[in-house]
């Protein structure tokens, strides 16, 4: 691969593939958290006829729900699923589409830090002051809040690596290049619920 290749990496290979495979658990954290809600779910519907009570279902089932969400967001951003408003940006194209492109992901990183800064630090007062939920069972909530916050900061990596490798001539890795086929276009559409 040469520098001149589009998707070519700045970053060494080890690095490369460590925040690849950072991004790709996180999206698997995400599946399992949503598998957890399912398992929770069917345990209350069923356990209500049988007079089987489980305790904070209702709760453990809401943070797997926020856990799942955003251990999906970094993942769902790279495999280029993330929705995106992209009217102008798509209509651009050469050095103007690269400085809009390079805007648009200057933004969402500042977004991206500014919210992951402060859901670690809501995370880490939870910590200090021992913060427990207040339903059935006195969590510290600091645990499920690691899935929040850690889902955002596992974002932030992904915007601030897409921004660095758009910023040194890079073709952005979310974008999927357009259908060959009118068959294959109708085949995204069918894939993202379009």
């Amino acid at each position: 691969m040469s520098a001149a290749d589009p998707h070519h990496s700045i970053f060494p290979e080890w690095l490369r593939k460590g925040l690849d495979g950072l991004y790709l658990l996180s999206g698997w954290a995400a599946g399992l958290f949503l598998i957890s809600i399912f398992v929770i779910m069917l345990a209350l519907s069923a356990g209500r006829p049988l007079g089987i009570d489980v305790p904070a279902g209702d709760d453990f089932a809401s943070w797997a729900m926020a856990a799942s969400a955003f251990l999906g967001l970094a993942h769902t951003f790279r495999s280029g699923e993330m929705i995106r408003v992209g009217l102008l940006v798509e209509r651009l194209t050469g050095r103007t589409r690269q400085l809009f492109e390079i805007l648009a992901l200057l933004i969402g990183s500042t977004a991206a830090v500014y919210f992951a800064w402060y859901a670690f630090d809501m995370n880490r007062t939870s910590w200090e002051f021992n913060d427990l939920a207040q339903g059935v069972i006195a969590m510290p909530l600091w645990i499920p809040q690691i899935g929040f916050s850690g889902g955002l900061i596992i974002l932030a990596i992904a915007m601030v690596d897409e921004l660095v490798h758009v910023l040194f001539g890079g073709l952005p890795r979310y974008e999927k290049p357009a259908p060959d086929t009118p068959e294959e276009a109708i085949e995204r559409a069918i894939q993202s619920g379009a």
